[in-house]
C-alpha cells in the first residue's frame, strides 16, 4: 500500500517530510518490515505470542491492583 502525501502550496519541504514520517509511523510499515526481514519458525512465533500475552496479563493484573489501592 503506497503512502501518499500531498503538499499544499504553502507547505515547506520540511513540513511535507514530517507529514510523510508521521504517516509511515501510523501505518506501522517499518515495524512490519523489520518483523518480516528474517524468517521465524512457527514455534518461535508461538513463543513470542505467548510471552506477549503473559506480559499483558501481568500488566493488567498490576493495573487492577493499583486502581483498587487508589480507591
Amino acid at each position: 500500500m503506497p503512502i501518499v502525501v500531498k503538499a499544499q502550496p504553502n507547505d515547506s519541504t520540511d513540513h511535507v517530510i514530517r507529514k510523510f514520517k508521521k504517516k509511515v509511523l501510523q501505518s506501522q510499515l517499518l515495524t512490519e518490515l523489520k518483523e518480516n526481514e528474517f524468517h521465524k519458525k512457527p514455534s518461535v512465533k508461538k513463543k513470542e505470542k505467548l510471552s506477549e500475552f503473559k506480559r499483558l496479563k501481568k500488566r493488567r493484573k498490576k493495573m487492577k491492583w493499583v486502581r483498587a489501592r487508589q480507591s
